[in-house]
């Protein structure tokens, strides 16, 4: 009976052993992908301009639709409760009731939004 109580509490030390250290592999492998590359960043950083600077902090990023529809010149439609931004074109932009309106893409991915799956 001690035999098998030994087997099997070095089982159990080596069972758990193997899973931690393969939630430490698979927590390193998703820390490395998501790691910036080193190559596209430019070195030294770039400064922007005086004019650069007013024209980004006149323009929103983002607008409220009016009537339900998105202005002109902002044609992404993003959903607060999701957090999923729709493009024209997409299956569901039809459909998609705007709460923000962005002018592109980037600035929808900036304040959180993902892009929508179909």
């Amino acid at each position: 009976m001690m035999r098998w109580l030994q087997r099997l509490f070095w089982l159990g030390v080596f069972v758990g052993a193997g899973c931690g250290a393969y939630q430490a592999w698979t927590r390193r492998q998703a820390s490395a992908a998501a790691a910036p590359s080193q190559s596209s960043t430019a070195w030294p950083p770039l400064q922007a301009s005086d004019a650069d600077r007013e024209t980004v902090a006149s323009t929103p990023r983002w607008v409220s639709p009016v009537n339900g529809d998105c202005p002109e010149g902002y044609p992404v439609k993003a959903n607060d409760n999701s957090r999923i931004y729709h493009l024209p074109g997409g299956r569901f932009y039809a459909r998609t009731v705007a709460e923000r309106c962005y002018a592109n893409a980037d600035d929808a991915v900036a304040d959180g939004y993902r892009p929508a799956k179909a």
